[in-house]
């Protein structure tokens, strides 16, 4: 089993124990090797052989018996299909996806060079101390920034030593499923971003997709499923665009509260909002200490910067010191000092002013030639983020057009948890994302 595979680890032993079943290999009552027993001959963990066996325990491939061990189960399978020849398998073999990355960025948004100018500056001012570790949770300068960032721009109030400042978000997600314990629950909203979910299941947690309405997640599943953690975007959920209004907030802060879990409030892309003022977060209403805020520079100033952060409530704050306070900060601390710089002399300020102004043009442009294509009752939920929500009759052709200006389209249902059936309202209906379209294409539409 190679390591390097984009395929996790678990989810490879799994569907090689399946295709021996499948293909005979492992007959009716065989038993299979105990985990400790299969971890030590393949050179993985425990906890792995554990997850690939509960995957292969939960679709009826093998049955547990008690102090026994786990056997094959009796299935007629149907005959294997000829094996593709290398040449068929290139011609089918599918696109990757990028529906894992709801924004991309032209070059011509970035800052080249205010960034070059600041990085000499840190250079010539902090000298050798840019090659000093920084501490844990990051470098003061830029915990302060961030601090002071928020405080005028969403209102939170959190000590600069409360911020903890990661290598993007899946290391942050990495690092809470760490704090917070691989032994509870986990919720994700579905449809939702997958990674989140992904990575809280390889790190052996229980993650369990949870509807949404149309106000947000479904409070009420929560207590049912008996969710620990819930990780939501209440400001603008991806990829619906819906805005969790005050009521159903009041109601998760409620079940956090009773039942002692956490929210994750993932705030990804509130800088882009098309009317009215930025809504108020969860974390600065929370008096419970129930809720973590999370968000990105990855999503205002480029993918590459992998600068990412979480506000720990004062518990949670005391917990990480404790258990993950001896861990090295991922980022470099020369990126680390200029980004600090780039938010204190309000560069970032004014970078946003012009990443919005962009944003609008794209928006009424792609708008535009939307309603033009299938009318103004197709669209919804544009009034967020740098997409939309849209039905398009397959004989359109829209897709093929959008495709040509840069405009990515990708259906609803490819958002769903891979083990829940999107209803039947998902279907013929489109995600559209313009972050990355060419303005200049879209006009001569």
């Amino acid at each position: 089993m190679g390591k390097n595979s984009r395929t996790s680890l678990y989810e490879k032993l799994y569907n090689e124990i399946k295709q021996e079943i499948i293909s005979g290999k492992l007959t009716e009552g065989a038993k299979l090797p105990s985990k400790r027993a299969q971890a030590e001959r393949l050179g993985i963990s425990v906890v792995t052989v554990e997850n690939a066996y509960a995957q292969l325990l939960a679709e009826g491939y093998i049955a547990a018996r008690e102090r026994s061990g786990y056997y094959v189960c009796a299935a007629e399978f149907p005959a294997p299909q000829p094996a593709e020849t290398s040449a068929q398998a290139e011609i089918d073999k599918p696109e990757e996806t990028t529906a894992e990355t709801p924004q991309q960025f032209g070059n011509e948004l970035f800052p080249f060079s205010v960034w070059t100018r600041l990085m000499r500056t840190v250079i010539l001012e902090k000298g050798s101390a840019i090659l000093a570790p920084v501490p844990p949770g990051g470098a003061p300068e830029l915990q302060a920034a961030i601090s002071a960032h928020l405080r005028s721009y969403r209102g939170i109030t959190v000590p600069p030593h409360r911020i903890i400042v990661g290598a993007g978000t899946e290391y942050l997600n990495n690092l809470l499923v760490q704090l917070l314990g691989s032994g509870l629950t986990y919720a994700v909203e579905n449809p939702g971003y997958h990674k989140p979910a992904r990575i809280y299941r390889l790190n052996g947690a229980l993650c369990l997709p949870v509807g949404i309405d149309q106000h947000g997640i479904l409070a009420d599943e929560l207590y049912y499923k008996n969710v620990d953690v819930a990780h939501i975007s209440p400001a603008h959920h991806f990829p619906t665009g819906i805005v969790m209004p005050i009521s159903r907030r009041l109601e998760l802060m409620k079940w956090a509260s009773r039942r002692n879990g956490y929210i994750i409030e993932d705030d990804y892309d509130s800088e882009f909002r098309w009317g009215g003022k930025p809504l108020p977060t969860m974390f600065g209403m929370d008096t419970s200490g129930r809720v973590i805020y999370m968000n990105t520079f990855s999503m205002t100033i480029a993918p590459s910067v992998r600068i990412s952060y979480v506000c720990l409530p004062q518990g949670l704050y005391e917990r990480w010191k404790e258990r993950l306070g001896f861990c090295s900060c991922p980022v470099p601390a020369f990126e680390q000092y200029t980004l600090a710089r780039f938010i204190e002399s309000g560069h970032f300020e004014r970078h946003i002013s012009r990443m919005r102004k962009h944003y609008r043009r794209i928006r009424e442009l792609t708008l535009a030639l939307a309603v033009r294509s299938c009318g103004a009752d197709s669209i919804s939920e544009e009034n967020a983020g740098l997409h939309f929500l849209m039905d398009i009759p397959e004989d359109s052709g829209l897709p093929g057009i959008f495709a040509e200006c840069g405009v990515r389209v990708t259906p609803l249902d490819e958002y769903y948890d891979e083990g829940s059936a999107p209803p039947d309202s998902a279907a013929g209906r489109f995600v559209v994302n313009y972050s990355a379209a060419d303005e200049k294409k879209l006009s001569e539409q």
